[in-house]
């Protein structure tokens, strides 16, 4: 099944594997209450990478295809009806690396503007950011005010608005909003060193330093998503949350 207007040829390579798992739902070689192939024989079979394969069974996944257990792989809940449409949004991998491309010379930039009160308030954010990592469940509030406060110390409107809109996709996109979940149930959450890395760079008022730490820590950011999707990622995270804690203690002081 192919969306209309759509062109395999100019699609994301997540997005051909999706449609062409799509098809071979409605041509019945997975029935109801079966189990996909494992990510790897995915992999393998398409000549993809394992993050394409992740990505694609998220699509499906959200158009209610499919089912993600946890240690066990995904199952198929319905097979596509003629009225099925295939609809792709922004994915959780896709915004990350737009925000990396974007905020690391966000934070460039804001390195050479920002003000001592900026600081102070980002200082406290930071802080914040390590107080809800020791509440349950988790938040992102903190999170969203610090990467939106070095926007603001851009003192460039449309940069502002631009990092906003990111930090609204990841709620308004379906297939973001269920990535970033599952790396809340994974117990994923927010580095504070990462983040005093990007700090202590724009205290020092330096745009290479601050764009350096924007980056890694939005590539770590893209390499916690992929361990969010890992089969066993609830149980490995379980079992070194404890660790992650200590550091945050360590890092404050």
């Amino acid at each position: 099944m192919q969306a209309p207007g759509n062109n395999r040829a100019n699609d994301r390579l997540y997005r051909e594997l999706a449609l062409k798992l799509i098809d071979e739902l409605a041509a019945g070689r997975y029935p109801v209450g079966s189990r996909l192939p494992a990510e790897r024989e995915l992999a393998q079979q398409y000549g993809v990478s394992r993050p394409t394969v992740r990505e694609a069974i998220i699509a499906l996944e959200v158009q209610g295809l499919v089912e993600v257990r946890v240690g066990s792989g995904a199952y198929v809940l319905r097979l596509p009806g003629n009225g099925d449409i295939a609809g792709f949004n922004i994915t959780a991998f896709e915004l990350t690396e737009a925000r990396l491309l974007f905020e690391g010379e966000a934070a460039a930039l804001a390195a050479t503007q920002i003000g001592d009160e900026e600081i102070a308030a980002i200082e406290e954010l930071v802080r914040d950011i390590a107080r809800e990592n020791q509440t349950p469940g988790g938040s992102d509030k903190a999170d969203r005010a610090f990467h939106l406060a070095i926007a603001r110390a851009t003192s460039n409107s449309a940069i502002y608005e631009t990092i906003e809109n990111f930090w609204d996709l990841r709620a308004t996109s379906p297939e973001a909003a269920l990535l970033h979940e599952k790396a809340r149930t994974a117990n994923v959450k927010p580095v504070v060193e990462e983040h005093t890395a990007v700090l202590e760079a724009l205290k020092a008022r330096d745009p290479v330093a601050a764009r350096a730490a924007m980056r890694a820590h939005l590539a770590a950011v893209l390499d916690s998503l992929l361990f969010a999707t890992e089969e066993k990622a609830v149980e490995e995270a379980r079992r070194t949350i404890q660790a992650k804690r200590a550091r945050y203690r360590q890092a404050l002081g």
